[in-house]
């Protein structure tokens, strides 16, 4: 979640923008300019404190106008005079982080000088934060707080670090505990907003948001948080004009851009070609021109194979509980070792048991979350990396500012987004010949790079409950999704009523975590009211209907058929979950990559003619399903054993086509620099 900041809002990797599941946050503020280094003047007792306030009111008049680099030559020339003085190693710490430069020695000696200074290690705390060392950014916080408890500012940096470890209830006790200190902290309400958000208490987010922007109408991180909360309610038009709102106050926010591409590919909200001339707008307003000059000049020296083995990077913040890890994982367990030496770039600080399965899967596990992306891609290119692959686009705890600036000889996007990046300096977008077809070939600025198959893979668990359904014996056939409802367009919605009116017996079963809200629960039974689908032919669960991953599979046993949505992005790991449970599902095609996804799989599995053309048809294919009792049976418990055996479920043949084509894509490489 984009999380409030104070003034100036320090972040040595000016990447910020961060998203889990499909929710943002930042990094972390220091105090305000001259909170940050005040504090030890009046205080002669402070070891090192310098005592010339002439001199020390000459440094922050610099400061506060932003002459930074004159600032840091009188800081070096100030510690020179005064070696051991903790005020002038702050000074030098909070100028270098000002400048993005490394501040963490500085800050050191800050705290090492001037042990009871709150602020210092406050500042130290920023620091660490901006390289992703987490805990040590949370005790040099908690040290700030044991000195002085009651700034504000300091529970709301505190706040910031606590919900980047998805330590939601601890995040909102520290930003409730800075509001008690400012009532009128407009960040800290921000901040707030978001620690609800990941709670999944929309409405309350929604509140504290808003109220952020009563008090600081021109916090654009707040229309950012506020944007995203409201696209999760399914009000799009709100949601992005909020976001245009964030960029209208700030161009170059990171943030901005990439949740506002998001939103607009996630729900079809632009044309194809109208969301690729926006995308092309991020790293003109997101990069410098210098950077962006550079990339386009950098050369990689580079000899021929000729047998040895390939070495592939991949880069993405979702090796952890995620869709994207689940499809991964096999990915990294079937790639040939004798063809490829495996490099995982981690761009999160949050681990658990999927991440340890996917590090002892790789021979190299280099965390990077925090880090510059400059300095990324220099440690890439020492890696000697050949072939470069992102697997978030512009999701969340993505770094395209790494693949903006040429980190290898071949870069592409797979897997993890569903449109362009919109990079000059990413060379392929792989799909395949149903999820990107050649007419879909302009939506892209990459070049598509089309498997020979389907470009990803379903891993059935063997452990899953078995397929246990049978029909109502009232007769009601239970259409549904358990896709996450901000896939639930109003489009998708309104074709959805067409079905139950034409099929009286029908009733919806929607099952999805944001479910559990009320206003959210509600908002759908208004929707469906208004076509004319009353409540009592609609059931709405939310993740306490299935508390743990069994029940959630053993669950699909409650839908006759599962519908996908249409227009925006259809079902991915939902589609391969219903049909390893033996459900039907009917899709329908789209006229972008988004909309394609279930398709592709559908025919994976020979389930072709699942697959509908146009709205009436994919009415008509769910009517006559739904109506066809004995289609049904035969099929429910045959499904499995088919999909098992099907492209869709081998690991090892998409590895084999990914390796082939990484091959193929560096000679090309080498053929044309050479």
């Amino acid at each position: 979640m984009i999380l409030g900041r104070n003034d100036p809002c320090i972040c040595g990797s000016g990447e910020k923008y961060k998203k889990c599941c499909g929710r943002l946050e930042s990094g972390l503020p220091v105090q305000s300019r001259q909170q940050s280094i005040d504090n030890t003047t009046q205080n002669s007792s402070v070891k090192g404190a310098v005592p010339v306030q002439d001199e020390f009111n000459q440094l922050m008049a610099l400061y506060n106008a932003g002459h930074y680099a004159e600032l840091e030559s009188r800081a070096h020339l100030l510690l020179e005079q005064h070696p051991d003085s903790g005020l002038a190693w702050k000074i030098l710490g909070a100028t270098l982080q000002v400048q993005g430069k490394d501040s963490l020695h500085a800050l050191r000696k800050a705290t090492e000088f001037s042990p009871n200074d709150a602020e210092a290690h406050n500042n130290l705390g920023a620091a660490f934060k901006d390289i992703g060392r987490m805990d040590e950014a949370e005790a040099s916080l908690r040290r700030a707080l044991e000195i002085k408890p009651e700034i504000a500012e300091v529970h709301s940096n505190l706040g910031q670090i606590l919900l980047a470890q998805c330590r939601f209830d601890e995040a909102e006790v520290s930003y409730r505990r800075a509001l008690k200190i400012k009532p009128g902290y407009a960040e800290a309400y921000g901040g707030l907003g978001g620690a609800l958000l990941y709670m999944g208490c929309l409405n309350e987010a929604e509140v504290n948001c808003r109220r952020a922007l009563d008090i600081q109408p021109g916090l654009a991180e707040a229309y950012c948080n506020l944007g995203e909360i409201l696209r999760l309610q399914g009000r799009l038009g709100e949601a992005e004009a909020s976001f245009r709102r964030a960029l209208e106050i700030k161009p170059d926010f990171v943030d901005a851009w990439s949740t506002l591409l998001f939103s607009c590919g996630y729900h079809a909200l632009l044309d194809p070609r109208e969301y690729l001339a926006q995308a092309r707008n991020w790293e003109l307003d997101c990069v410098s021109a210098q950077d962006r000059q550079a990339a386009h000049n950098r050369t990689f020296n580079r000899i021929p194979l000729a047998g040895m083995r390939l070495r592939v990077g991949y880069v993405s913040g979702d090796y952890r509980q995620h869709a994207v890890s689940y499809f991964i994982e096999q990915l990294f367990a079937h790639h040939d070792r004798a063809r490829i030496e495996l490099f995982a770039y981690s761009n999160h600080v949050q681990s658990d048991t999927v991440t340890e399965r996917l590090r002892a899967l790789v021979e190299h596990w280099v965390p990077i979350a925090g880090i510059p992306d400059a300095a990324i891609r220099e440690r890439i290119e020492a890696d000697g990396i050949d072939v470069l692959i992102d697997l978030s686009g512009h999701t969340g705890h993505s770094r395209l500012g790494i693949f903006a600036r040429r980190a290898a000889p071949v870069q592409a996007h797979y897997l993890g987004y569903f449109a362009s990046t919109g990079l000059t300096e990413m060379d392929y977008w792989i799909g395949d010949e149903i999820l990107t077809p050649p007419e879909t070939d302009s939506h892209f600025s990459e070049r598509v790079w089309r498997l020979p198959r389907v470009w990803v893979s379903y891993d059935g668990k063997a452990g899953v409950p078995v397929p246990d359904w049978q029909p109502s014996q009232d007769g009601v056939v239970w259409l549904g999704s358990f896709n996450n409802l901000s896939k639930l367009t109003p489009a998708t919605l309104n074709l959805w009523a067409k079905v139950l009116h034409a099929l009286p017996e029908g009733k919806l079963l929607l099952k999805t975590k944001e479910l559990s809200d009320n206003v959210t629960r509600q908002r759908i039974l208004d929707a469906m009211s208004g076509y004319g689908i009353g409540s009592d032919r609609i059931e709405l669960q939310g993740s306490s209907a299935t508390p743990g991953w069994m029940e959630h599979m053993a669950y699909y046993n409650r839908l006759d058929i599962a519908l996908d949505p249409v227009g925006g992005v259809g079902g991915g790991t939902t589609t391969c979950d219903a049909l390893w449970m033996g459900v039907p599902v009917i899709a329908c095609e789209g006229d972008r990559m988004a909309s394609l996804m279930t398709a592709s799989m559908l025919n994976a599995v020979g389930r072709s003619e699942w697959v509908a053309r146009s709205e009436a048809e994919y009415m008509g294919k769910v009517i006559a399903l739904a109506r066809d009792v004995e289609q049904r049976k035969a099929l429910r418990f045959v499904q499995r054993n088919r999909m098992a055996s099907s492209p869709l479920c081998d690991a090892r043949g998409l590895a084999m086509s990914l390796e082939n084509a990484y091959f193929e894509m560096f000679e090309r490489w080498f053929d044309e620099k050479n």
